[in-house]
């Protein structure tokens, strides 16, 4: 099983510095309890350290671009710190704001074409969309639990209670359809069918 490594330390502070500042939707939580998360349970899947550390960078190159770092810069230095491998999984999780063509897409076009190009994905790139997944969701269910006032989590998302849960079912859906059947999937199908319960 994976544990600390220094590349695995390396990863954290990367996340740290281009995460610096930001914090989880709705909450005071640094941002970076995400990916530390997403790693832990990548971890308690059992997955290599390649795969860990693309958890641990996976939302770099879509939350981290401002000013003074573009998205082909943030890539280059994925690329070259941590390896093109590592890099590639990252990107197949990560929304695209533009399609093929340079046109801006909407929310829901950036959500469908994630899902379709999961088809493109390597293994470790589904552990990370997965696992990245059963976080969120599961967070989303602990806020529940703690507060009588449950419309002010769902009112964090633009796409409201049903289209939240209807999103986490829907990856869920995806990696069924790509053979990705790891207990991890399971797992994210409980924490949807949770929220629809909440």
């Amino acid at each position: 099983m994976t544990g600390y490594s220094d590349r695995i330390n390396h990863a954290f502070a990367f996340a740290a510095k281009h995460h610096d500042q930001q914090v989880r939707k709705g909450t005071r939580l640094p941002y970076l309890t995400h990916p530390a998360n997403v790693a832990l349970i990548l971890t308690r899947y059992g997955c290599n350290e390649e795969t860990v550390v693309a958890g641990i960078l996976h939302d770099v190159i879509e939350d981290c671009v401002r000013e003074g770092m573009t998205r082909e810069m943030l890539e280059e230095r994925i690329g070259h710190k941590f390896g093109n491998s590592v890099l590639a999984t990252v990107l197949a999780v990560t929304h695209r704001k533009m399609d093929d063509d340079g046109v801006e897409m909407s929310s829901d076009e950036r959500k469908e074409d994630y899902l379709a190009r999961l088809s493109l994905a390597n293994e470790d790139a589904l552990w990370v969309c997965a696992a990245d997944k059963v976080h969120n969701a599961n967070s989303i269910l602990s806020d529940l639990r703690r507060t009588a006032f449950p419309e002010t989590v769902w009112g964090r998302f633009s796409v409201g209670r049903d289209g939240t849960i209807k999103w986490y079912a829907r990856v869920a859906e995806r990696l069924r359809e790509l053979q990705f059947d790891a207990p991890i999937v399971a797992e994210l199908e409980q924490a949807a069918v949770g929220l629809g319960a909440a």
